[in-house]
């Protein structure tokens, strides 16, 4: 029989609530044929608050030394208790980032354009170097 340990939805509409259970991975979510309750998540409390997940230490490692497989949610609840080890976040693509190409024209384009502001401010400055030079000619003379 292979056994998971996943939630199991109670409370009211719009009021949920759930318990950690272990059942059959052939059972309905909430089907009631459950073999043990685990635990119990309340989503309704704030994450800091410690009654929101509540879980039966033991019992749950109990069962997770039988080989029953925590589902997604409650792996991250049994994570977070350090029950297991966390899963490892996968490297991110990064379709948001420019690709090398776009990025080397925008690179190539600021220093074209750092290159003719370069060019301007020496222009100005022997322009204005060449003003001066005469005035400093006439009154030598």
């Amino acid at each position: 029989m292979a056994t998971v340990i996943r939630l199991a939805r109670y409370g009211a509409k719009k009021r949920p609530y759930y318990h950690i259970v272990v059942t059959d991975s052939r059972n309905a979510r909430n089907s009631g044929n459950v073999l043990e309750v685990v635990g119990k998540y309340d989503p309704m409390l704030a994450r800091d608050n410690e009654k929101r997940v509540i879980l039966k230490v033991e019992e749950i490692k109990a069962w997770l030394a039988k080989g029953a497989k925590p589902s997604d949610r409650v792996y991250r609840f049994l994570a977070n208790a350090g029950l297991v080890a966390k899963r490892v976040i996968p490297v991110q693509t990064k379709k948001n980032l420019q690709s090398e190409k776009t990025l080397q024209k925008i690179k190539d384009k600021a220093d074209k354009l750092a290159k003719l502001a370069e060019e301007k401010a020496a222009a100005e400055a022997a322009a204005k170097a060449e003003a001066e030079a005469p005035a400093t000619e006439a009154s030598a003379e």
